[in-house]
C-alpha cells in the first residue's frame, strides 16, 4: 500500500474513533474493554499450553 494512502487510512480510522468516543463513549468504552479482555484471554491461554507443554 502507497505510504499516501496509508496515512489517509490511518487518519481517517484516527477520526472515526474520536467520533465513536465523543457519540457515545459508554459504549466506546465497551468495546475497548471487551477487545482487551479478548486479547487478555488469548495471551492467557496461548501461555497455558506452552506452560503445559513445558511441565
Amino acid at each position: 500500500m502507497p505510504a499516501k494512502i496509508k496515512t489517509w487510512v490511518i487518519w481517517l480510522i484516527v477520526a472515526f474513533l474520536v467520533y465513536a468516543v465523543v457519540k457515545n463513549p459508554d459504549r466506546a468504552a465497551t468495546v475497548v474493554r471487551s477487545i482487551w479482555d479478548l486479547i487478555y484471554a488469548t495471551v492467557e491461554g496461548v501461555l497455558r499450553f506452552f506452560g503445559s507443554l513445558a511441565g
